[in-house]
């Protein structure tokens, strides 16, 4: 059997159910080769997955899901194979859980305005330490009866169609991106074919993304392929990953089987450690 990855994993770090040791021992059950947590805006678990993979040699490369504004709409691109001890990149990441907060404030106003009696400690305590996002205000949603799942959450009142007259407090796509490259790491695209048109793929492209993440649960086969032809077009990494959520033992089907093949992560480990050369050299 192929060695197979899969670098797209939320934990209890942000939005997800899985601990890292959680992820890592799902990982092992499934027989993966590498993975990655992916946490938005955080990279804290990286270190206790890291641990854990130690005892049975499986590889946790570094991975951060950054949120950042593309002319207001909440793009988010993946982080890989960066120095997880880079102050520079941790400081960034201190601002970034400042925005989450300031933009969760800002939805709250707006969902008050229009009758959804929703307050700020009642989302930062669904969090729990975590870093906050949307995921944890649905919740919230869904407790006070104002929603029946996430999906309806998501649709009615948190989706980036509707949260479009809302202010978004996260630093440009294209700062993210120099960000990345700066700490010598590999900035991917995350999700593209479900929240991006071919014009707005084409900007990242433009801004120096270097991937696009081709295999996710959103992607049918033909949105995959469609993406995979325009990495070769492009010469662009390629990624992929379940993007799992999930509670150990939940809805986890995804978990393992959605997957991109060890070459691809071979092929970004070889870019980004050029690119480490090149920041050395710099510095």
């Amino acid at each position: 059997m192929l060695p197979k990855a899969d670098l797209h994993i939320h934990t209890k770090h942000s939005d997800g159910k899985l601990t890292p040791a959680e992820a890592v021992e799902l990982a092992r059950e499934k027989k993966l080769s590498s993975i990655s947590i992916t946490d938005h805006d955080t990279y804290t678990g990286y270190f206790e997955a890291r641990d854990e993979a130690r005892k049975w040699d499986i590889e946790v490369i570094p991975g951060v899901e950054i949120t950042s504004n593309m002319n207001e709409l909440e793009a988010h691109i993946l982080a890989y194979f960066f120095d997880p001890e880079t102050a520079y990149l941790q400081n960034f990441l201190r601002r970034q859980k400042k925005a989450r907060k300031d933009r969760i404030k800002g939805i709250i106003q707006t969902l008050n305005k229009n009758g959804i009696d929703v307050d700020y400690d009642e989302v930062w305590a669904e969090a729990n330490g975590a870093n906050i996002g949307r995921p944890h205000l649905a919740t919230v949603l869904m407790q006070k009866g104002y929603v029946g799942n996430f999906k309806e959450a998501f649709i009615r009142y948190l989706s980036n169609k509707q949260l479009g007259t809302i202010t978004n407090t996260y630093p440009d796509y294209r700062e993210v991106i120099e960000i990345i490259k700066n700490v010598g790491g590999a900035c991917i695209l995350a999700h593209p074919g479900r929240m991006y048109t071919d014009p707005q793929i084409q900007q990242f492209v433009d801004a120096g993304i270097d991937g696009l993440e081709c295999i996710h649960p959103s992607h049918n086969f033909k949105l995959q392929k469609k993406m995979s032809d325009f990495c070769e077009r492009h010469a662009l990494l390629k990624t992929g990953g379940s993007d799992t959520h999930a509670a150990k033992g939940a809805g986890h089907s995804q978990f393992g089987t959605i997957t991109i093949a060890s070459k691809h992560v071979d092929s970004m480990r070889r870019m980004t450690e050029q690119r480490k050369k090149i920041v050395d050299l710099k510095n």
